[in-house]
């Protein structure tokens, strides 16, 4: 999810999507934990998109 994809979303969307993406990550963690993924990069990605929408979150209540 790129950034400026976050900045359209309001509060509740970004709250619902930080916590699927979390999740996610926590799935891909586990899954790769057991057999090791195909595509291991997508561990990084999810990571970074939580971090990116935990900042947004952030920013928001700061303003």
């Amino acid at each position: 999810m790129k950034q400026s994809e976050i900045k359209e979303l309001s509060v509740e969307e970004l709250n619902e999507k930080l916590a699927e993406f979390k999740k996610q990550h926590a799935d891909l963690k586990m899954a790769h934990s057991v057999t090791p993924l195909e595509n291991p990069l997508q561990i990084r990605k999810v990571r970074r998109t939580v971090a990116r929408l935990a900042t947004e979150l952030t920013k928001r209540d700061l303003q």
